[in-house]
């Protein structure tokens, strides 16, 4: 047998896993975070079932009954409804301002153009509530707030953002020569748009989107300060169900988190299923050939 054969196992004998301190320091924080994430979630959902819990590890009897008490007490059918407006309002406006913002700072150099993106920075960079007050402020002294326009406005000043950093850089991109060609072809600045770049923008369009779709559904402190009774989102609701006035039960307190919990997997799950990095490059690169 050839000397650098390898040599069989021991029967019995066991395998040492060898690792820097510092991979088992990382994996194990990665494992105690998860547990513990996993452990406030599971009693949560298992808390929205319960019947009756009292001293032992599980409840001693389970009901669906908390979630139509949840949907009808917090009147769930219009909250969800207002979600759902704000945020596609939110984002049918944030890519239609954002898309034109964005073309004109990828394809026009000019002076202060840094200082502009620098602007589109700061909703981004800056915690919302630091703005979120003079804003809430100067919607209420318009008569803009409370109420849906507010938090359809407010929601707008870090959305709108957003859209003109994620596209920028895609725009940017794309080989001006496409649209030279074009317009050499007699192409208008419309149909330049429609026919030429909107199909090499929609992989980012589409992105930037759902991303604005998640950080609204999810976004707190702009909704709050702008909202009533009548405007409220989901995540706001929730949390006036936690915090406001009166007796509540916790098990539909905790069903409405599993309703919030399920909605924003629902939108991550669709984020992931049709928003593909790879497959932006690949449009990105078929654009440069």
């Amino acid at each position: 047998m050839s000397a650098l054969a390898e040599r069989p196992v021991a029967p019995g004998r066991r395998r040492r896993i060898v690792a820097s301190p510092g991979k088992f320091l990382t994996w194990g924080g990665m494992a105690i975070f998860l547990i513990l994430l996993f452990g406030v979630i599971a009693s949560v959902v298992v808390n929205s079932f319960a019947g009756k819990w009292f001293d032992s590890w599980l409840p001693t009897s389970y009901s669906g009954q908390w979630y139509g008490t949840a949907w009808s007490q917090y009147d769930l059918t219009q909250v969800v409804l207002t979600t759902l407006i704000v945020a596609i309002v939110v984002v049918a406006l944030s890519v239609l301002i954002g898309v034109p913002a964005s073309y004109v700072l990828a394809r026009k150099k000019f002076p202060g153009s840094k200082l502009v993106m620098l602007l589109f920075l700061l909703p981004i960079m800056m915690p919302p509530i630091t703005y979120g007050i003079p804003l809430a402020t100067l919607l209420n002294y318009y008569h803009l707030a409370p109420g849906l326009t507010g938090v359809i406005l407010a929601n707008l000043v870090p959305s709108v953002p957003f859209v003109v950093l994620t596209m920028t850089p895609f725009i940017e991109q794309i080989n001006p020569s496409i649209e030279s060609a074009a317009r050499m072809c007699g192409a208008s600045t419309s149909k330049l748009f429609v026919r030429i770049l909107a199909p090499l923008l929609i992989p980012g369009m589409l992105a930037s989107a759902v991303l604005v779709l998640v950080r609204t559904v999810g976004m707190f402190e702009l909704t709050f300060l702008t909202s009533d009774s009548s405007s409220n989102t989901l995540v706001v609701a929730l949390f006036t169900a936690m915090t406001g006035a009166g007796i509540r039960a916790q098990q539909s307190v905790d069903a409405m988190a599993v309703i919030y919990m399920l909605s924003m997997l629902v939108l991550l799950v669709v984020a992931l299923r049709f928003v593909n990095p790879t497959q932006l490059v690949a449009r990105v690169e078929d654009s440069k050939d």
